[in-house]
C-alpha cells in the first residue's frame, strides 16, 4: 500500500527534526537543529510558536510537569519552561569530545534515552564517535551498551516498553534490543543498507508497527513486528527527517523535512524542502512518554 502525506506548513526549517505531539494542549512540537528554533503548531486555530534557544536543540521531550520541557541541547540536557523562558542546565555530555547530541525519546517508563552524532571538522570523515545514553528520573546519565555511532537515529519503544530501536544512519540498519533496566540481546531488525538513503527518526504504533523516515529517500515506511515493509508514505521532499502520530484520534502522521545539504539547484526542485507534512493514516499512534524527571 501507497499513501501520500501533503505539505501542512511550508516553514523552510534547515533541519527539521524531533516532531512530538503534545496531547494536553493538542499541539505539535519540532525543532529545527541548525536554527536553534523551538517550533509549536496549534491545529486547532492554525498558530505557530518560536521560541529561540541558546544553542542548536537537537531532541527534546515532554515532561510530566506542565509547561516543562526537557532539552537535548547541542551539548547538554536541560528543563526548558516554555511560558517563563527560565532554562536550568542538568548535565554537559560528552563535553570535550567532536559530538553533539542528536536523536532522543522517552522510554515507557519515563527516562529519556538520546544518541550522539560525529561533527567533523574539515575534510576529516565523519566516523563512530558518538554513543547513547539515558537520562533517568533521578538526573542521573548512563551510557547504553550499544557500542559507537557516527549518527545516532531511529530511537523508538514497542508498546510494551520491553524493545527498544535505533540506528546509525550511516550504517543504514535498524537494530533491536532488549530494554528495560538493562539492555541486552542486540540484533539486526531492518536492513537498509542496501538503499541509496538513510534510516531517520521513527515512531512506533499502537500495533507495533515501526514507521521509519528515511532521508534522502522521500519517504516514510512502515514495518511490522517482524521488520517487513508493509506500507509506505511518499513524501514531497528528499529529506524527511522524522515523524509523529498525533490529532485527537492519534491518527495523523506529521513529518518533519530538511533543507540542510540541498545546493540551490536541488532546491529549485524541492521547493518545500525544510516543510511540515502531514496525512491521516489507517493506524493508530500513541501519546508520547512523558519525562519522569522534575526540575529542582
Amino acid at each position: 500500500m501507497t499513501l501520500k502525506a501533503e505539505l501542512l506548513l511550508d516553514v523552510h526549517n534547515t533541519l527539521g527534526e524531533g516532531v512530538t505531539w503534545c496531547a494536553r494542549s493538542q499541539s505539535l512540537y519540532w525543532t529545527d537543529i541548525q536554527q536553534s528554533v523551538l517550533w509549536r503548531y496549534r491545529p486547532a486555530d492554525g498558530s505557530t510558536r518560536q521560541w529561540t534557544m541558546p544553542e542548536r536543540l537537537a531532541s527534546f521531550a515532554l515532561c510530566q510537569d506542565e509547561g516543562w520541557l526537557l532539552l537535548g541541547l547541542s551539548s547538554r540536557l536541560a528543563f526548558f519552561h516554555e511560558d517563563s523562558g527560565e532554562l536550568i542546565e542538568i548535565a554537559q555530555v560528552e563535553h570535550g569530545l567532536p559530538t553533539r547530541l542528536n536523536d532522543g525519546a522517552c522510554d515507557r517508563q519515563g527516562r529519556f534515552v538520546f544518541g550522539t552524532l560525529h561533527e567533523p571538522v574539515g575534510d576529516e570523515p565523519r566516523r563512530a564517535a558518538g554513543s547513547f545514553y539515558r537520562l533517568n528520573a533521578d538526573l542521573t546519565v548512563e551510557q547504553l551498551p550499544l557500542g559507537h555511532v557516527a549518527i545516532s537515529n531511529s530511537i523508538a519503544f514497542s508498546p510494551d516498553g520491553w524493545t527498544m530501536y535505533y540506528c546509525d544512519s550511516m550504517a543504514g540498519v535498524i537494530r533491536r534490543c532488549n530494554y528495560g533496566d538493562r539492555v541486552t540481546a542486540d540484533t539486526t531488525h531492518i536492513d537498509l543498507s542496501h538503499l541509496d538513503g538513510d534510516p531517520d527518526g521513527s515512531a512506533v504504533d499502537m500495533e507495533g508497527g515501526l514507521w521509519n523516515a528515511q532521508w534522502g529517500l522521500g519517504r516514510v515506511v512502515r514495518y511490522d513486528r517482524d521488520g517487513k515493509e508493509d506500507l509506505v508514505v511518499t513524501v514531497p521532499t528528499r529529506q524527511p527527517t522524522r515523524i509523529a502520530f498525533g490529532g485527537e484520534r492519534f491518527n495523523t502522521l506529521y513529518i518533519t523535512s530538511a533543507r540542510d545539504g540541498l545546493s540551490p539547484d536541488a532546491l529549485t526542485k524541492d521547493p518545500h524542502a525544510g516543510g511540515l507534512f502531514a496525512m491521516e493514516v489507517p493506524f493508530t499512534g500513541m501519546p508520547e512518554p512523558l519525562f519522569a524527571g522534575r526540575p529542582a
